[in-house]
């Protein structure tokens, strides 16, 4: 980009404190028109972060962090790379980030339980300048439980749904349309037995402990049709299939209600394949991924195959995090932390997984990884290591290939990609 570009593209990014509604805090630059050819690809990042003093005094009770709110960057399309471009600054760890299909709205679970007597987190919405990719906070509201940690968004486009792991509990939460969230259509707070806390699956010698304590919701998302609405616990080591109103917002149990994984394998996010008939589970303390067929029609979940995450051999502790399946529907992609790599998976034309190998993150902890809009690069969040780590994906091989550009960001736990060039 020349010197001129630049100065034709400067934009001021202002952003707030969430719940406190104070003014601009910093600049970027970033490419201006959605009509433009070169319009720019932009990427936020979520965070865990810690409260802001001057504002909120008083700690986050959950894990703060190093991160500083939604960072915002711009993305090289030809090397991936990632250019820091602004800052929405807010001390209650946004940790996960979805956009809208119109790509006109952002919404973010805060990740920590400071809101009323009963100690709720809380979601965010926020409107998205289709020029710059300025966010502009619309409304918070309580996400029904503590420590909400995964927002997705109902095919519908008209309800956020919401897990919310410390508090055990699922969510809806309508949006209006204006964009802005409403009060809860419809909250479940999962009730069962917890299961013990050595995984049925755990390699050998692994002292993988984490969510088998009490209930952990912690993924939810609806399938394909938006008939119906799955969430994992992983403390119950269960995925619950729900049937879904999507007039009313609310959710009734399925036929099959839910099914169990191995005790202690702690269920933690799923993927769909684009068939919508193949769906993965990955197994945060067990580390495996296990493959059901799903029936579109009654919801229910059949397995047929488990896999270990990790290499033959592997000996240790190791925590399982993202699990992604390619757009072409070829690879599946495991997250491991303490391994810290990406495990990857062939998938067959029966849907069955075979092993292919792994790649090192580049980093400590990868917690999540996402595709940009092509497919052709990979950006995995390496949380403990402060930094995004940025991969070239061959489309033959599945294998990743490390591109040699960071982008340096506190405690990232969440990227997901804005193309300007498809807005307005």
């Amino acid at each position: 980009m020349t010197r001129t570009d630049r100065s034709r593209r400067l934009f001021l990014l202002r952003s707030s404190v969430a719940l406190a509604g104070t003014g601009p805090l910093i600049s970027g630059l970033v490419n201006a028109h959605a009509d433009d050819v070169n319009a720019p690809l932009l990427a936020y990042v979520g965070t865990f972060s810690s409260p802001l003093k001057d504002v909120l005094p008083t700690q986050v009770d959950l894990p703060p962090g190093n991160g500083r709110g939604i960072h915002l960057f711009q993305v090289n399309r030809t090397t991936g790379a990632m250019t820091a471009a602004g800052l929405y600054e807010m001390g209650t760890s946004p940790s996960c980030l979805v956009v809208n299909s119109e790509r006109n709205r952002l919404y973010s679970a805060n990740e920590t339980d400071r809101q009323g007597a009963n100690k709720e987190g809380t979601v965010s919405s926020f409107s998205i300048n289709p020029k710059d990719g300025q966010l502009t906070l619309l409304n918070t509201v309580r996400s029904g439980g503590a420590g909400p940690t995964y927002v997705s968004i109902h095919p519908s486009g008209r309800f956020l749904l919401v897990a919310n792991y410390f508090g055990g509990s699922i969510a809806v939460v309508p949006i209006l349309p204006d964009g802005r969230l409403g009060e809860a259509t419809d909250i479940k707070n999962d009730s069962g037995k917890v299961g013990p806390t050595r995984a049925t699956n755990a390699p050998p010698g692994s002292f993988a402990i984490s969510g088998h304590d009490r209930t952990h919701a912690h993924m939810i998302e609806s399938d394909p049709s938006g008939r119906f609405v799955l969430h994992v616990d992983l403390g119950l080591d269960q995925i619950f299939v729900w049937k879904f109103d999507d007039k009313t917002g609310k959710l009734t149990a399925s036929e099959q209600g839910a099914v169990t994984l191995p005790p202690g394998d702690g269920p933690r996010h799923f993927s769909f394949h684009p068939n919508g008939r193949w769906f993965y589970s990955i197994q945060e303390e067990g580390s495996t991924v296990v493959l059901f067929d799903y029936d579109a029609r009654s919801g229910r979940l059949s397995s047929r195959q488990t896999i270990s995450t990790l290499p033959p051999g592997f000996a240790g502790s190791n925590f399982c995090s993202e699990i992604l399946v390619s757009s072409d529907g070829q690879f599946l992609y495991a997250g491991n932390r303490l391994h810290d790599s990406i495990g990857i998976f062939s998938i067959g034309p029966d849907g069955e997984l075979t092993y292919v190998g792994e790649e090192w993150t580049r980093g400590n902890y990868p917690r999540s990884f996402n595709f940009d809009p092509t497919g052709n690069f990979l950006y995995c969040c390496n949380q403990r290591g402060d930094n995004i780590a940025i991969f070239e994906v061959d489309h033959k091989t599945g294998r990743l290939n490390f591109t040699g550009h960071y982008a340096a960001v506190g405690n990232p736990s969440i990227i997901v990609f804005l193309d300007l060039a498809k807005v307005g």
